[in-house]
């Protein structure tokens, strides 16, 4: 994908507040100032130093932050936190221009989705559900695949931040929530797919087999997967003294199973695969591997290795 310079978007008065600088949010903060005016905040100085090398304005508080913006880029861990951070004793709703946007690009289920809009709508600020997939790097690069579930005037409002970071942009409906839906779908094959994976490449193990030989080919054929060819490598690193680069942590599978499981429970489908892959990420974390990177997955299945 070609880099996008300020000439190609032309949108240096269109302001967005990025709150949370830390590994998704600093990269997202620095590809938005390649063409908006990008302000950000962050509780820790050191990262707040940084966006302001990368072309960002820094602000002490939230509040500060969302002044006059023309949209908010969200990425909180939960349902809760997001509670928080609008309408809590320091949230920032009240803070907002009419007018304004919140991007919501976290996975956080659809519970209080609803809620959420109409306590925004209170002060003439929309919701625009956008959970995205991708690391860092695809962050900084502008190669996210962003799904959008908010209204035409909402998603015409945050176009210009949306354009910039998606390489893949889907509207998927036209309602908060409908984003939110649609990760959870998105989530239930991703945990499945890397529970799948680690049975499979421990299996190979236990047989005898050379496991990366296996790997390479299983990638190659019908039983491949992007999860596989993705977390398949970091499996084979898993047993290593420092384990594998922590790229996704264990933690936020066990979120997003729970979001999967709870979602199938409400419109009363039974999911067997995806409750036996929640249940392999509980085990990671009841055995320490909560800020491991998800592919430790494999050492739930086998915690040792015959190598």
């Amino acid at each position: 994908m070609s880099d996008t310079s300020v000439a190609e978007h032309p949108n240096a008065d269109y302001s967005v507040a990025v709150l949370g600088l830390g590994a998704m949010g600093l990269p997202m903060a620095t590809r938005l100032s390649t063409g908006l005016t990008v302000h950000g905040f962050d509780i820790a100085q050191a990262r707040l130093d940084l966006a302001a090398e990368n072309g960002i304005t820094p602000f002490a508080s939230a509040v500060e932050t969302v002044a006059g913006v023309d949209a908010v880029l969200l990425a909180v861990r939960d349902s809760v936190q997001l509670e928080d951070v609008l309408f809590g004793p320091e949230g920032i709703a009240s803070s907002l221009p009419a007018g304004a946007v919140v991007i919501l690009t976290s996975t956080v289920g659809m519970d209080g989705i609803p809620s959420v809009a109409e306590k925004l709508a209170e002060h003439q600020v929309e919701l625009v559900d956008a959970p995205l997939s991708g690391g860092p790097v695809r962050a900084g690069e502008g190669d996210l695949l962003i799904v959008v579930g908010a209204s035409p005037a909402a998603r015409e409002k945050a176009q210009p931040v949306l354009s910039l970071l998606a390489s893949t942009l889907t509207v998927i409906g036209d309602r908060p929530g409908d984003g939110q839906a649609f990760k959870t779908v998105n989530q239930l094959l991703c945990g499945v797919h890397i529970a799948a994976g680690a049975e499979a490449l421990a299996l190979a193990e236990r047989l005898g087999l050379d496991v990366a030989a296996t790997l390479e080919t299983l990638s190659a054929g019908a039983a491949g997967s992007f999860m596989l060819g993705n977390r398949g490598p970091r499996m084979l690193e898993a047993y290593d003294e420092n384990g594998a680069e922590v790229l996704s942590r264990l933690d936020i599978f066990v979120k997003d199973m729970g979001i999967v499981t709870k979602a199938a429970k409400l419109v009363g489908l039974p999911t067997p695969v995806a409750a036996a892959a929640e249940q392999l990420y509980l085990l990671g974390a009841a055995q320490g591997l909560s800020t491991a990177d998800d592919s430790a997955v494999i050492k739930v299945v086998a915690p040792s290795t015959t190598r």
